[in-house]
């Protein structure tokens, strides 16, 4: 495998990693990098192209478990909890109640979003609808949230977010941004609406990766082993960076920041794919 395509695979690997916890959707930046500059598909082929990029979301996966491994290891009774921060008050069931509507929802539209979804065009309708719905959150969210910890969740509302995430099974709405807001209506402050949000996205990715190497098995070339690899520690290294950054920065700016950034990207690519 030569240099470039190398670099091509860490480029998507940062994409991903910066991407991937910021309500901007890291899928639909990979699309819009991929098929306006980096062309993977021309040497992987389409359906390696779109299992690379669902699978190097491990790597912010892995960031995820590293960052988090009290709380995750705690989830499944490997740590013992001490003290108000990692109380038994959170646990598993919150988490399963949490994915099984996207779970559902990914195993019976797979196949459609795979053939017909991962677009640039579909990622630009993506974005406008994933920023409105961002914007009306932190409009209409409560002044004061009641859920100021992840120990105050509810069953209840574990379940409404997760119905929330499904609306990311859509390239460019963003799951963070799905979830987060979904929450921030719901009552929970930013900081807590994330955490449940990267706690839920490592069951939610990981079984959506596995499920993209399984049907795809066949389409993936032993000679692009290399490039997996190096996309995945890109994005591990990259995530690592960004998670830290953005809990401090989701309490201090919220979501509209973030919904602008998305308008202004979607017309950036509205002008370049329809205009020029």
């Amino acid at each position: 495998m030569e240099f470039i395509e190398l670099l091509k695979a860490i480029i998507l690997g940062f994409v991903e990693g910066m991407t991937e916890f910021a309500p901007v959707s890291s899928t639909g930046h990979m699309i819009i990098v991929d098929d306006l500059w980096l062309k993977t598909t021309e040497f992987l082929g389409q359906g390696s192209a779109n299992t690379f990029k669902i699978v190097i979301q491990l790597g912010s996966i892995l960031a995820v478990v590293v960052v988090m491994w009290k709380r995750m290891l705690s989830l499944v009774g490997l740590y013992k909890i001490d003290g108000q921060e990692y109380s038994k008050r959170f646990n598993l069931l919150h988490v399963i109640v949490g994915i099984i509507p996207a779970g559902v929802f990914g195993v019976l539209f797979e196949d459609f979003i795979d053939e017909h979804l991962f677009t640039t065009e579909t990622v630009i309708v993506g974005l406008v609808i994933g920023a409105l719905w961002m914007m009306m959150a932190d409009k209409m969210g409560p002044k004061r949230p009641t859920v100021t910890s992840l120990d105050k969740l509810t069953y209840s509302k574990a379940f409404k977010i997760g119905l929330v995430q499904c609306l990311s099974l859509w390239p460019g709405f963003s799951r963070s941004g799905a979830t987060i807001a979904g929450g921030v209506m719901m009552g929970l402050d930013h900081k807590t609406a994330s955490d449940f949000t990267f706690i839920m996205a490592v069951p939610i990715m990981a079984g959506a990766s596995g499920l993209s190497l399984v049907k795809n098995w066949d389409q993936i070339n032993p000679d692009h082993f290399c490039f997996y690899v190096a996309g995945f520690i890109s994005a591990f290294i990259f995530a690592l960076i960004a998670i830290k950054f953005f809990l401090k920065l989701i309490s201090r700016i919220k979501l509209v920041p973030f919904a602008i950034y998305r308008l202004v990207l979607a017309a950036v690519l509205i002008i370049v794919l329809f205009i020029m």
